[in-house]
């Protein structure tokens, strides 16, 4: 594991690796006197050390009111030293691949019965396979021979079985351009493929934009979930495509969908014990003290007339919700603006949001928790959330990882562009602890 100097909150120098009081060689032989002296050397480097330490220590600590009782009361820097050796809960990832350009096969090429798509027809196994192909192709290409199972000529109501090989002909590279009045399904599949950062037969992964909502509710008519039933074919065996997890409507980034009942109900149980590994960017006004530390709260939802929000409770507060953040300063602007990275333990509503405005650093942008007043909007920057799921790592049902990340939508490009900030600069987030 890659650390940075002067690793989180100090800690020793690997100056005495085998403990206090040893030193080099005997003492004797004409060379005690001189051994004594680098002996009351070394115990004065020492001493300094722990000074510091101690004082670097001290200035470690976030402060949070409200924070549980088995925390004291405050928030914790991260380690002082990396964990040795310790298991992590992602393994080196073997990602899912991206999807290509074209939508369809350009070659012969064999594929097998998921226990999904077990006793499925064939025509309905290449409308769920290959959404979009119309269905005299489908039924063309069958009749003809093209396809195959195992080997064998079939029927379009033939079933398949979990297991069986089927051949899959060569088929159309690109789906034809959606015109302006074609149906709000080939709109809305087109644009979900458009915005795909990565896909297999089991999940996908989606870069939401930000002012999209994930789901319907009062006042919601476009979201992401009504959108995702384009992709089921029109058939009963067909399956639904279903979300996972949420991000709020001005929260861009990565967001995982599970294409099939198995790796939904996978996933879902993923999430349930905390084993999804979330990193998010976002940039803060002023600077987070210390640069890296852990954010431990509870959380209520406050209703006030048309709107609602997130507000720090106390412990023992009905409906109260506890909520853990890790946060790590990435690079900052004259100590006005601080690029942040943030790995949320916990997945409450709105948690990240209210947890960095609770802080004193609330997210440039928005419009719910920003709450400096007479504050100076940066120039050149557009007033819009800047808050990324930038990376998503979970296992995969099958079995590896799923590791995805998302670019910086265009405004949040367009503000670091401006500061000056580098996207391939090292994320200390990466050293913050696992915790369940």
């Amino acid at each position: 594991m890659r650390m940075r100097k002067g690793g989180y909150g100090g800690g020793k120098k690997a100056a005495d690796k085998r403990g206090r009081g040893h030193t080099e060689g005997p003492r004797g032989r004409g060379q005690g006197r001189g051994v004594g002296r680098d002996r009351d050397e070394r115990n004065r480097e020492r001493s300094k050390e722990r000074s510091k330490e101690r004082s670097t220590l001290r200035q470690a600590d976030v402060r949070v009111k409200h924070a549980p009782k088995r925390d004291g009361g405050r928030g914790h820097a991260f380690p002082a030293h990396a964990p040795r050796e310790r298991p992590v809960a992602i393994t080196p990832p073997q990602k899912i691949a991206a999807p290509k350009s074209e939508n369809y096969s350009a070659g012969v090429r064999t594929v097998t019965v998921t226990a999904d798509e077990n006793n499925m027809r064939v025509d309905r196994f290449f409308e769920a396979r290959f959404p979009g192909l119309s269905f005299s192709h489908i039924q063309r290409i069958i009749r003809k021979g093209e396809v195959r199972v195992n080997g064998k000529r079939t029927e379009p109501k033939a079933r398949l079985e979990a297991g069986q090989a089927v051949r899959i002909p060569p088929l159309q590279l690109e789906a034809p351009k959606v015109r302006d009045d074609a149906p709000q399904a080939l709109k809305d599949r087109e644009f979900i493929r458009s915005i795909t950062l990565a896909e297999d037969d089991d999940v996908l992964v989606l870069n939401k934009p930000a002012g999209l909502a994930v789901q319907g509710g009062s006042g919601v008519k476009e979201n992401i979930d009504n959108m995702l039933g384009a992709l089921r074919g029109m058939h009963p065996d067909a399956q639904r495509p279903r979300l996972v997890h949420r991000l709020d409507k001005d929260t861009a980034g990565c967001l995982l969908v599970a294409k099939t009942r198995f790796a939904a109900a996978a996933l879902a149980k993923t999430f349930r014990t905390r084993a999804a590994r979330k990193i998010y960017w976002a940039l803060v006004a002023g600077v987070p003290k210390p640069k890296q530390g852990r954010v431990s709260t509870y959380l209520a939802k406050q209703e006030e007339e048309e709107d609602s929000f997130m507000r720090i409770a106390k412990h023992g507060e009905k409906d109260a919700v506890h909520a853990v953040t890790y946060y790590a300063v990435v690079e900052t602007a004259a100590q006005k603006l601080a690029w942040i990275s943030l790995k949320p333990v916990t997945g409450r509503t709105h948690q990240l949001r209210a947890h960095m405005a609770h802080v004193g650093n609330p997210i440039i942008g928005d419009p719910k928790y920003f709450n400096i007043e007479n504050y100076e909007f940066p120039g050149g920057m557009q007033n819009k959330l800047h808050l990324l799921a930038r990376r998503i790592a979970v296992p995969h049902p099958r079995g590896g990882t799923i590791d995805v990340s998302a670019p910086l939508p265009p405004h949040m490009q367009q503000s670091w562009s401006l500061l000056g900030f580098d996207v391939s600069r090292y994320d200390p987030i990466e050293e913050a602890p696992e915790e369940e």
